[in-house]
C-alpha cells in the first residue's frame, strides 16, 4: 500500500506533482515534490530529524553546484495516518537546512530556504521533494523509495491547446489557458481525452503518470487532442513516441502538475521565438525521435 499525504498537508502547497521528474527517485510515483509559495520550504511530515547531508550536482550556470538532504524519523502518528509502516524515513530534498541532528519538527515548520540546484532543469520551480524508506533501507541512496500518493481529488479540466503567453522564460512560456476553475480552493490538472487528469513531463522525461489514488490498469490508453500520447504501465503511463510542436514549431514538452494557483500550462520551449501577448497553439504529432531531457 503506497504511503498517502493528506489532503491537510498538500493544501500547504500551490501545486504538486509524482511524475514531473527525470530522476530515479521518482520511478513508478515513488516520490512527490510539493511547491510552496515563498523562498521557505515547510515541513510535510512530523518527526525527529536524523541527520542532515549536503551533496553536489551538476554545474548549471543557473543553478546552485550543491542541494541538500534531510532525513528524518517519522512520528508514529504521522506513520499511522499515512498507511506508512512505524519506522518510516522521509528523505527531502533541495532544501538548505536550518535544523540539525535531534530536532523535532512538527508539519508546516520552516525546515529551511528552498534552494535552485543544478538537479532542476532551468523551467522547474523551486520545489520540496519528499521521498520515503522503510526503516532497514539506506537512506542517502537515490533510488529504493516507498511508493506515494496524494489523498486529495484533483479536478480534470479540459484544453483545446490555444492560449496566450503570460510569462516567458530562457526555456520555457507559460500560457493563461488552460484556466483554473477556482484558484486556492482545489487543485486540478490538464485533462486526457478520456476526462483523466495527467502528471509529468509530456514527451521530455521517459514516464509520466495521473493523479488518483489508485493507478490505471496495465494497457490503458491516454490521448490528447485526438492523438494517443502513453498507456499506463505499473503506477504510471509510458509516453509514446509523440512530439509537442507550439505554432508548428517541435518544442520539448509540456510540464504538467496538480495546482491550486494559476493551471496556466507551462511549455519547455528552448529559446522560445514568441514574447509576452503572443498567442500559441500547442499540438501532438507522432514522432519517432522525441526530445527526452534529464538523466535517463
Amino acid at each position: 500500500m503506497p504511503i498517502s499525504i493528506a489532503p491537510d498537508i498538500l493544501s500547504r502547497y500551490r501545486r504538486f506533482s509524482r511524475f514531473n521528474s527525470p530522476y530515479r527517485a521518482h520511478d513508478d510515483g515513488s516520490a512527490i515534490d510539493c511547491y510552496p509559495a515563498g523562498e521557505a520550504g515547510p515541513s510535510p511530515v512530523s518527526g525527529v530529524v536524523r541527520e542532515t547531508r549536503t551533496v553536489t550536482c551538476p554545474d548549471r550556470a543557473y543553478a546552485a553546484d550543491e542541494d541538500h538532504l534531510i532525513v528524518i524519523d517519522l512520528d508514529d502518528t504521522w506513520c499511522e495516518r499515512a498507511n506508512a509502516p512505524p519506522g518510516t524515513v522521509a528523505r527531502i530534498l533541495h532544501v538548505i537546512p536550518e535544523v540539525t541532528a535531534g530536532d523535532r519538527v512538527a508539519v508546516g515548520d520552516r525546515l529551511g530556504v528552498l534552494t535552485r540546484s543544478g538537479f532542476f532543469g532551468q523551467w522547474v520551480d523551486d520545489h520540496v521533494h519528499l521521498g520515503f524508506r522503510s526503516s532497514d533501507a539506506d537512506p542517502i541512496r537515490a533510488s529504493g523509495s516507498l511508493p506515494v500518493t496524494a489523498a486529495v481529488d484533483v479536478e480534470a479540466i479540459e484544453w483545446g491547446g490555444s492560449g496566450t503567453v503570460v510569462e516567458r522564460g530562457p526555456t520555457h512560456v507559460v500560457l493563461d489557458a488552460p484556466a483554473h476553475p477556482a484558484p486556492g480552493e482545489r487543485f486540478a490538472a490538464l485533462a486526457s481525452d478520456e476526462g483523466v487528469p495527467i502528471d509529468g513531463g509530456l514527451t521530455h522525461y521517459g514516464d509520466g503518470g495521473t493523479f488518483g489514488a489508485q493507478p490505471l490498469g496495465d494497457g490503458t490508453a491516454l490521448s490528447l487532442w485526438g492523438s494517443r500520447v502513453g498507456v499506463a504501465r505499473g503506477r504510471g503511463v509510458e509516453w509514446d513516441d509523440v512530439a509537442v510542436v507550439a505554432n508548428g514549431e517541435r518544442v520539448a514538452g509540456l510540464s504538467l502538475f496538480a495546482a491550486r494557483d494559476g493551471l496556466g500550462a507551462k511549455v519547455v520551449w528552448r529559446d522560445p521565438t514568441v514574447d509576452v501577448g503572443d498567442d500559441v497553439r500547442v499540438e501532438i504529432a507522432r514522432d519517432g525521435d522525441r526530445i527526452r531531457l534529464g538523466d535517463r
